[in-house]
């Protein structure tokens, strides 16, 4: 049968229209199809104009993250060249006979320690402590002194959390007691909400800090 030319010519209409749709419709797919950035897992809030803030203010945590929450830590006892159950014997390791250098305080002695145990503890999880979301810290004061020591925490806190700036991306440099500022012990950017209280004691005659955190896994890692 033969068409009429107006018919031949909607019928071509018809057919160029169809083109264009499908090629519109073959773009929206790629566009929906593109895949997307991740949001964090994790967000810490932190105060803005600082570039090396301490702690932050806050954290966000996606829906669906796996999150770990250890025990309270306390210290090893690691220096057998003090009575048993003294402050002393629970200073970390790394203080040869448990002689510490000028400025270092049993409780920043203490604290380096601590944390040692928190980075084992994680590991043995499949986190480090660059995972840590959230810490909670408890502090006894030392004898003869009637307050807890905040200020030795603080420098063995820095040695691992919080010690890289964050406008450079440069390592910041921490003093450990009195000492000119060194390399922290474990470079970390890490910055988790924090609190830290003096109690009237803790569960170990000796211990001065003890510690538990929350972590979040990453993305790419599974809880064991």
């Amino acid at each position: 049968m033969k068409l009429s030319t107006r018919t031949t010519t909607f019928a071509a209409g018809l057919a160029a229209a169809a083109v264009v749709l499908t090629a519109c419709s073959s773009s929206d797919d790629t566009s929906e199809s593109a895949p997307s950035e991740p949001a964090p897992v994790a967000t810490p809030v932190l105060e803005p104009g600082q570039a090396n803030p301490m702690i932050a203010q806050g954290v966000t945590i996606r829906s669906g993250a796996t999150v770990y929450k250890s025990s309270g830590l306390g210290p090893s006892a690691s220096n057998t060249a003090a009575p048993q159950g003294s402050p002393e014997s629970y200073v970390d390791s790394m203080f040869s006979g448990g002689v510490l250098p000028a400025g270092v305080t049993v409780t920043e002695a203490q604290g380096i320690n601590v944390l040692k145990n928190i980075r084992t503890n994680l590991e043995a999880q499949g986190l480090t402590l660059g995972d840590v979301t959230t810490m909670r810290v408890f502090l006894d004061n030392a004898p003869g002194t009637d307050r807890a020591d905040y200020a030795g925490w603080n420098r063995a806190y820095r040695q691992f959390f919080a010690n890289t700036n964050l406008d450079s991306g440069d390592t910041e440099l921490v003093p450990l007691g009195t000492a000119e500022p060194a390399a922290p012990l474990e470079r970390n950017a890490a910055r988790p909400t924090r609190f830290a209280l003096e109690v009237g004691s803790l569960p170990v005659n000796g211990w001065l800090v003890e510690v538990e955190v929350d972590a979040v896994y990453p993305d790419d890692a599974a809880a064991g």
